[in-house]
């Protein structure tokens, strides 16, 4: 009993809740700047490079909060 292991995949539940949090304030974040980026972009103020990475960053994060809260 003295050698247990954890599994090689285990995160602990805080861990889990933390990086959640994270992801989901990020996630709002990026997409909200990617939306109004966008609308600069539609109307010549910007380049459409910045929406085009910062949605995709947005998605990216969604990816990874619904992978860590096990929802698929």
């Amino acid at each position: 009993m003295a050698n247990l292991q954890k599994r090689g995949d285990y995160t602990p539940r805080s861990q889990r809740e933390k990086q959640a949090y994270r992801l989901a304030v990020g996630g709002a974040g990026t997409g909200l700047v990617g939306i109004v980026t966008f609308v600069l972009a539609i109307a010549g103020v910007t380049s459409f490079f910045a929406p085009i990475i910062l949605l995709l960053l947005s998605a990216w994060c969604v990816w990874r909060f619904m992978r860590v809260t096990g929802q698929r």
